[in-house]
Order: C-alpha cells, then sequence, then structure tokens
C-alpha cells in the first residue's frame, strides 16, 4: 500500500467513516507481513489520535450474559453523547479455526445504533481470550472518534486475565449462584477484578444476586488487593430491567478519576505497552519459526520424536532454537 493510501485511509478514518474502520481492523488483524507493516505505518500516522478513549475489559464465564449486559450497558453511555466500540472476541474452534462470531446478532439495538461499532473476532487461537490484533483494533477504534471501547473477551478460564494488560478498568461480570458457589472462585483473575458485577439480579434470581454479592464481598476481604487506593466493589445489575447499570458506569468514572495521577492510569498504559511488546515478539518468532522452509524438516522429525516419547519437548525445543540460531547467523544451510 503506498504512503497516499495510508494517508487516504487514516484521513477517512478520523472523519469517522465505517468502511475505512473496518478496513483498517482488517489490516491490522491480518497474518500477512504486508498488511501488518501497512497496518504498522497506519498507527503510526495515527499515534497522536489515540488514548483519549476509556478502556473497559468485561470478562466472565460462558453464558453469564456478557453480550446482554455489554448491549444494555452501552445503549445507557449512548444515552449520555458517547460513543462506544464494542470488540468482542468469539473462541475458535481448535479443529477448523472457525467462530460462530455471534455477538452482534446478540446486541441487536445495540448495533444500529449510529454512534456505537461492534466488531466481532475471532481468537484465533490465541491465548487470553482476545483476538490476536486487539490491541491495535483499540487504537484503531479510538482514532475513529470513539471514547468508550468495550473489550468483551472469551471467558475460557484464568488465561483471559490478560485482558487486564490491554484496558484501563476490569470487569468480572458473574451469574447468581447458591452457596457453594466460592469454590468456583478463580483466585487469578478475582485478584486482577477492578470492579465485580453479579448480573441476572431480577426476579426469581433477585435473592441468590444478593447472597452472591455477600459472599465474594466477603472473599475479596480476604484477597491481597491494594485496598489503599482501590477495593473492588461487588455490584448488583440487571440487564432485563435495566437496574444498576448507572452504578456500573458510575463506579467505572470513580475507578478512572482514583488513578488519574502520573502513577495511575497513564503509567499502567505504558506497562501495558511494554507487555504487548514482548507478546509480538514471541508471537513474530514462532511464526517465522513455522513459516521457514530449513526448519520444517527438523520439527516435523522432532514433533514425531516427543509423540513417541523419545525426546522430551524441553529438549527438541532446545534442538530447534539451536537450529534457527545458526539459520540466523547465516551458518545454516
Amino acid at each position: 500500500m503506498k504512503s497516499t493510501d495510508i494517508h487516504t485511509l487514516a484521513e477517512r478514518l478520523l472523519k469517522g467513516e465505517r468502511r475505512a474502520l473496518a478496513r483498517a481492523i482488517t489490516l491490522a488483524e491480518s497474518t500477512r507481513p504486508d498488511h501488518r507493516d501497512t497496518a504498522n505505518r497506519l498507527l503510526h500516522h495515527l499515534a497522536d489520535r489515540t488514548g483519549g478513549a476509556i478502556r473497559v475489559g468485561i470478562s466472565g464465564a460462558p453464558g453469564v450474559g456478557k453480550s446482554t449486559f455489554i448491549e444494555a450497558f452501552g445503549n445507557h453511555i449512548l444515552e449520555q453523547g458517547h460513543k462506544i466500540a464494542v470488540l468482542a472476541v468469539d473462541p475458535s474452534s481448535p479443529r477448523s479455526g472457525g467462530s460462530i462470531l455471534g455477538d452482534k446478532t446478540r446486541m441487536e439495538t445495540l448495533a444500529r445504533h449510529p454512534a456505537a461499532f461492534i466488531r466481532p473476532s475471532p481468537s484465533g487461537g490465541t491465548l487470553g481470550g482476545l483476538a490476536r490484533r486487539t490491541r491495535e483494533a483499540m487504537l484503531i477504534c479510538e482514532a475513529a472518534g470513539f471514547d468508550l471501547i468495550i473489550v468483551e473477551t472469551v471467558g475460557a478460564g484464568q488465561s483471559e486475565a490478560a485482558v487486564a494488560d490491554l484496558v484501563d478498568v476490569f470487569v468480572l461480570l458473574l451469574a447468581p449462584a447458591g452457596g457453594d458457589q466460592l469454590q468456583g472462585l478463580k483466585k487469578g483473575i478475582v485478584e486482577l477484578a477492578d470492579i465485580i458485577v453479579v448480573g441476572k439480579a431480577d426476579g426469581d434470581l433477585a435473592r441468590p444476586a444478593r447472597q452472591t454479592q455477600s459472599e465474594y464481598e466477603g472473599a475479596l476481604g480476604l484477597l491481597a488487593k491494594d485496598a489503599a487506593k482501590w477495593s473492588p466493589p461487588v455490584l448488583l445489575a440487571s440487564a432485563i430491567e435495566g437496574t444498576g447499570i448507572d452504578a456500573v458506569w458510575e463506579t467505572i468514572g470513580e475507578f478512572c478519576a482514583t488513578h488519574s495521577g502520573p502513577d495511575g492510569l497513564a503509567a499502567k498504559r505504558a506497562a501495558q505497552a511494554k507487555t504487548w511488546m514482548w507478546r509480538a515478539i514471541e508471537e513474530r518468532l514462532i511464526a517465522q519459526v513455522r513459516g521457514d522452509a530449513r526448519s520444517r524438516k527438523l520439527i516435523a522429525f522432532l514433533e514425531k520424536q516427543v509423540v513417541s516419547g523419545d525426546k522430551s519437548p524441553s529438549a527438541a525445543a532446545d534442538e530447534i532454537l539451536a537450529h534457527v540460531k545458526l539459520w540466523k547467523s547465516g551458518a545454516g544451510s
């Protein structure tokens, strides 16, 4: 893509054109080296127009009602004049690599609003419940003028805590449950949560929701969290009745205000950028090794040895890396 074409795409994106926004994210998500180079040049062009949005991650187990909650939450924010982008990540099949990408249909009213943008993306097997280029897509949406970015993660387990390295505020959504439900408490992800929301707090589930709220408030008191600055609240909300949604938004605002100093969100974003640099390095090194013709035969041979038990995975990895070091230095054939 020529520099003039990138400049034109950037100008259209800054004007808020949907087709330009979709095209830019598609470039960022592509695994083609030329597309990745174009996306990097585009992001460099847009750099001074990013960073102005509130970045919110919403996670929770499958079936907890994330999409329903996000639609109610998003509509509430839109009524206050904001522009909202939802980056919804669907799990990819480990066999076919396919993904249903049904979030747009589950957020029907939000998807039709002119000030909202919903982008479902496959996780592509990426750990952490995120798509491969979620961070880049988020920056592109910020440049397009969206002032609230919501990242909805797969909700596949403790690995989804990677979202905490991407957003300003991490919201964990829970479903009402009975007395034993704390046995399933994932200590790692709960410790990372800035706000916990017990959803579906209506009808017959209103009482179990209050019980769940009480139990998590007690559990949080036992976890090591920096309570001096912020103690994660446990809120109740109902997407169906629309109750508690305003309290969630107000609490997000309180969190951002509390962390507005130089050692707050600015420092957090700087640390996140460093983390994502190393994740990009890891991803691209693996892609280079897998894609290099000089390594394929050795990799296939070592894979068979690992499967048969003739070589340990660690020893095979060392051999592959030693081979890569040789051809990187020009000594390998």
